[in-house]
């Protein structure tokens, strides 16, 4: 188990240094759109390239912030039933949900969009709006994230089972008044 769980401390620590990248995505996004909007009003000049690379680097924050939002629990779960239940069940259906639900879904995504990025990539696949930007890095991106989702959900049953057999203490055990890592 001190393997798996150092192979864990690892995907955790990528999760942590990507979603703190992601950060920034967010800002280029806003600065992007911004410069837009303001070239679109004062100059009556606007580019669709300019538009995409906004709903890319949206896109990659949502894709490739998924694994951290994971990391630090904070996922969209019924916690007005969860908190009601025994920690031991919450512990239960973390690692079900994980197992069956999750890694599952990722796999099957992975599975489904790989050789569409590929196909995308040989392509050299553009938009096909005027301007537009290449296609295929946005479709990677898709990948990626799904790749990092996968990875993430081992470390996250990882540490559950480790918590069940009470070899760590629960990494999540008040995550929600956890300051941003």
């Amino acid at each position: 188990m001190g393997l798996l769980l150092r192979l864990s401390r690892g995907i955790d620590r990528f999760s942590v240094l990507v979603g703190r990248a992601v950060y920034w995505l967010i800002l280029a996004s806003i600065l992007v759109s911004a410069a837009n909007a303001t070239s679109r009003k004062l100059f009556n000049a606007t580019s669709n390239g300019w538009l995409e690379l906004q709903w890319y680097l949206f896109g990659a924050a949502f894709l490739l912030g998924a694994a951290y939002t994971l990391r630090r629990n904070q996922h969209i779960r019924i916690d007005i039933v969860s908190a009601m239940l025994p920690a031991r069940v919450r512990d239960w259906i973390d690692l079900l949900g994980h197992v069956f639900m999750l890694l599952p879904f990722t796999i099957l995504m992975i599975v489904e969009t790989t050789p569409f990025v590929i196909y995308s990539y040989r392509l050299g696949e553009v938009s096909s709006s005027y301007g537009g930007l290449l296609v295929w890095p946005a479709k990677a991106l898709i990948l990626v994230g799904f790749l990092m989702l996968f990875a993430q959900g081992l470390s996250e049953i990882i540490k559950r089972i480790a918590v069940m057999r009470g070899l760590i203490d629960d990494p999540h055990h008040g995550a929600e008044s956890r300051p941003v890592e």
